[in-house]
Order: C-alpha cells, then structure tokens, then sequence
C-alpha cells in the first residue's frame, strides 16, 4: 500500500500538472501597447471604452479586454487581453464592434506593438476575478 502511494501521489500530482499546463496552452493572454496622438485621445478613450465593453458583454470567448492608460502619460495604453483560446481571438477580430474600433482608430494610433503572454498560474484567475465588486 505504502508503494503504491508513493508512486500514486506524484502521478496524480503530474497529471494534474500536465492538465493545468494544457489549459494555460489553450487560453490566450496579450498585453497590448499603444501610444495614441494627444489630438485624438478624448475620442479614442471613448471608442476604446466601447469595444471592449462590447467585447466582453457580447463574446463568451473573450474573458477579459482591460484597458488601462499610464498615469504619467494619458497617450500611453496597455490593455489586458484574455481570450478563452486562439479560436475566440480569431471571432473576436472579426466582430462588428472590433472592426469599427481598429478602422475608426486607424490614424489616431501612434504606435502599437502585441506581446502574447503566458499565465503562470490560470487557475488562480478565476478566484482574481470572483473578487471583483459588482458595479
């Protein structure tokens, strides 16, 4: 019994390893960066605003769309991309609401640059976003 546990524990504890890291493999994280001309940044704030609270309200796929703008420089963006799989990236793109965004915003971006990522530990964004109040 004895052998038997000691061989069946660090199995279990592989197996669900291994599954933990097919599940990180499947989700896709991205860290976008953009800089936005100062002229423009009232109205890409409210174009942005829109397309990702579309994204998440109206696309099972998308998990998280977070912008965010540093506070010593309003033009600098990041948005925190969190798509359920490449799948969902891929609908994602071609939804009405992202195709308005990426053409209305087309001259009001200074620069952009995509970072995938990937998430140390997935299971624990569940209990991230448990957290959060409701509004």
């Amino acid at each position: 019994m004895k052998r038997l546990l000691a061989w069946g524990l660090p199995a279990c504890l592989l197996l669900i390893s291994a599954m933990s890291h097919a599940q990180n493999e499947e989700m896709m994280v991205r860290i976008s960066e953009i800089q936005v001309h100062r002229a423009h940044l009232k109205q890409y704030m409210e174009i942005l605003h829109e397309e990702a609270a579309a994204s998440v309200r109206l696309e099972p796929g998308v998990i998280a769309i977070f912008p965010m703008y540093q506070r010593d420089d309003d033009t600098e963006f990041r948005i925190l991309e969190i798509y359920a799989n490449r799948q969902a990236y891929e609908a994602h793109l071609q939804t009405p609401h992202f195709q308005h965004y990426k053409t209305s915003t087309l001259s009001m971006v200074k620069s952009l640059k995509l970072i995938d990522m990937e998430a140390l530990d997935a299971a624990t964004m569940s209990a991230i976003f448990r957290k959060l109040p409701r509004p």
